[in-house]
């Protein structure tokens, strides 16, 4: 008895992880059937063509079989060939011509089926063309990059503009696109292979060492989604996430330009030994603009505290988390390369206290 149930419970949760998978697809913020990028949108709507076709084929195969086995329901198995001969010599003519209308019959059904299929192949040959003519570049050329380093396992972000050399910065995990403007992103890697990839915007593009892999992307609506590397990349891959927001280009200009100060000053005595503490124990590894913390080997933190997450979204952003993430980075992401800091409890306090600071 007790077995019976476990099989039907077992059974129950299989019946109920198929049904959410494909509602889990379409969570509008990771989802690449909402993409709305003027590049992703086409291949999304490609894959709906795709998905409907090959299910309506599935179904008018389904029925024709079915209509097929209830049609001939009562006949008995096909007589041998021996049996047929032996019929048409019996019946004469008539006999022959009816087998020559039972052959032109089915011949005719093939016709239908390889008339169908070509005209379905053609469609789809041409939906392919047209969405690859608009994933492959966009209307003009671009002015703002992206140069997109992937670690194990963050994102690092550096921006630059051809027709403005002062929008250069460095950001970490976040990404930020005007609304209908076209960003040149190129893609380099500082370990192994990884994939980049925002769901909602543009299509996934590998991250190779030693190659500069290049992409677009355009968002035309505004909103936050969450971006992620999409190939196994080592024990962080899970956890190797991006926020990328799309706003209107003034917000984006006010953004751009916060990023480009530097960190504000510590003012008050509290936050100056925060910032000491900060520089002799992280600054090696981080940097801050603006003070002696010229680490490259992590992520800048010159404005941590405005990014919605830490750990490249392993936990928000808060100040318990923060401290949590100091004192022993590996026990909240498996192999995070961040070694546990010893600091006593003052110093973690006074460090907290100062990097949410840094906005």
């Amino acid at each position: 008895m007790c077995t019976e149930r476990a099989r039907r419970a077992r059974r129950r949760s299989a019946l109920a992880a198929l049904t959410l998978v494909p509602l889990a697809a379409c969570n509008g913020t990771t989802s690449y059937l909402d993409a709305q990028g003027a590049s992703g949108h086409p291949a999304a709507v490609l894959g709906v063509w795709l998905t409907a076709i090959s299910g309506a084929v599935v179904a008018i195969v389904c029925v024709a079989i079915l209509a097929g086995i209830w049609r001939h329901r009562g006949e008995h198995n096909a007589p041998q060939v021996e049996d047929a001969r032996a019929k048409e010599e019996h019946d004469g003519s008539a006999g022959s011509a009816a087998a020559r209308r039972e052959i032109r019959s089915g011949l005719r059904w093939i016709y239908i089926g390889i008339g169908a299929t070509v005209v379905v192949l053609l469609l789809t040959f041409a939906g392919t063309m047209v969405t690859l003519d608009a994933a492959s570049r966009p209307r003009e050329v671009p002015s703002l990059t992206l140069d997109v380093t992937g670690h194990q396992w963050w994102w690092e972000v550096r921006y630059s503009d051809l027709h403005d050399p002062s929008l250069g910065f460095v950001t970490a995990n976040e990404v930020h696109l005007p609304i209908g403007v076209p960003v040149r992103v190129r893609l380099h890697s500082a370990d192994v292979i990884h994939s980049f990839w925002l769901p909602q915007i543009a299509g996934k593009t590998d991250v190779i060492p030693g190659q500069v892999n290049e992409m677009w992307l355009q968002a035309d609506h505004a909103g936050t989604s969450r971006g992620s590397c999409a190939e196994y990349c080592g024990l962080g891959h899970a956890v190797m996430a991006l926020a990328a927001t799309a706003e209107a280009p003034a917000a984006f200009a006010r953004w751009a330009a916060a990023r480009r100060a530097e960190a504000s000053p510590a003012t008050t005595p509290a936050l100056q030994a925060g910032e000491l503490v900060f520089v002799r124990s992280c600054g090696a590894c981080h940097a801050v603009a603006g003070t002696n913390a010229l680490g490259r080997y992590g992520p800048d933190l010159t404005h941590l505290a405005s990014r919605p997450s830490i750990g490249a979204g392993a936990l928000a952003n808060t100040p318990e988390n923060l401290a949590r993430w100091i004192r022993n980075a590996p026990a909240l992401k498996e192999g995070s390369r961040m070694p546990a800091l010893a600091l006593d409890d003052a110093d973690l306090r006074t460090v907290v206290a100062y990097l949410t600071t840094l906005r």
